[in-house]
């Protein structure tokens, strides 16, 4: 079956990091999400959720599906949702940037903004979730994806761990991702524990996320950790976890830039942080891969911006060729 811009989904390259790989004495590969056609690693779960919906006849001509997203999801949806001529409905908040509205818009989708947090908890996606709930039962025929249960979201990834292990032959001593909905994190490790790799799982999370029982706080980073624990995690998905500051973001993406030459997303600045902070416990000559989530463009007026940076941190911290100065970050390993 041909299915258009869908079929670009996956596949996407894995690359050395040569400098970054020779600076940490290790074996560094990158997976570049950003190449999915809408620009990030929510393509996967996006198109497969709709898809298997409309398999079992969860979703029919003229069903309206109606999601809460920070950013990637919601553009991921949009665009699945465009190809299919399904109408879609996106919860965000405030604090949804004006250049994912943009997209959201250009795809086609339905923006509903939430502009006050949940007065209960005094959160935003507890606010967008209620939102959504209120949606569904005006709304006839309409289908929540609910990205933060839903195993066609996990389900997705198992391909993605899946591309890694071919990749490299199965030889991969340490595999970072970012946990959000915790769908990567889940299927990631899912294929590595039922493929029997010695692949060891380690989840980047953001300090002031709860999901692995850290204090919650404000965050900056759109789409990396939780305010709420999502379904989709259990304990064991990962073999430790690393947490990482907002600032750390910014120096992993401006490092990674000046290093690499890779415009990447909050979430990947995050990664690159975690590995440093990480390097202590990793053998030397360790193969290492990094899943970088999204593009870099999307936080142009973030990350990427001195006039942001001095804002919220008060100075732009200097980013080096030979090392990374960060805060202290939290590492636990089980």
């Amino acid at each position: 079956m041909n299915e258009g811009i869908l079929s670009a989904i996956g596949n996407t390259p894995l690359i050395r990091l040569g400098k970054l790989s020779e600076k940490l004495n290790l074996e560094v590969f990158a997976k570049l999400e950003a190449l999915n056609p809408g620009g990030s690693m929510k393509d996967r779960p996006a198109a497969n959720i709709i898809k298997n919906a409309m398999r079992a006849g969860r979703i029919k001509p003229g069903s309206v599906v109606v999601e809460s997203s920070s950013g990637n999801m919601g553009v991921g949806l949009a665009q699945t949702c465009a190809y299919y001529g399904l109408r879609f409905i996106c919860v965000v908040d405030v604090k949804a940037t004006t250049q994912n509205l943009r997209l959201l818009r250009a795809y086609g989708a339905e923006v509903d903004l939430v502009t006050e947090p949940d007065p209960v908890t005094g959160d935003f996606l507890q606010a967008r979730i209620n939102r959504v709930n209120e949606l569904l039962h005006t709304i006839e025929d309409s289908f929540w994806p609910d990205q933060y249960s839903n195993r066609n979201n996990s389900g997705a990834h198992h391909q993605t761990m899946r591309e890694v292990a071919e990749a490299l032959a199965g030889d991969v001593d340490y595999f970072f991702c970012a946990t959000s909905t915790c769908g990567t994190l889940r299927g990631c490790s899912e294929f590595v524990k039922e493929n029997g790799l010695r692949t060891q799982v380690i989840a980047v999370d953001a300090i002031g996320s709860i999901i692995f029982g850290g204090p919650k706080a404000e965050r900056l980073i759109p789409g990396h950790g939780a305010s709420v624990r999502p379904r989709l995690f259990e304990e064991g998905f990962a073999d430790r976890f690393v947490q990482v500051s907002d600032l750390d973001c910014v120096i992993g993406c401006r490092h990674l830039l000046k290093t690499e030459s890779i415009l990447a997303g909050g979430s990947s600045g995050a990664i690159i942080s975690a590995l440093h902070h990480d390097r202590v416990n990793i053998p030397d000559n360790s193969t290492c891969v990094l899943l970088l989530a999204d593009r870099g463009e999307r936080y142009l007026d973030t990350v990427y911006s001195d006039e942001w940076v001095v804002g919220h941190f008060g100075y732009i911290p200097e980013v080096r060729d030979n090392r990374l100065e960060t805060e202290p970050c939290q590492l636990v390993i089980f």
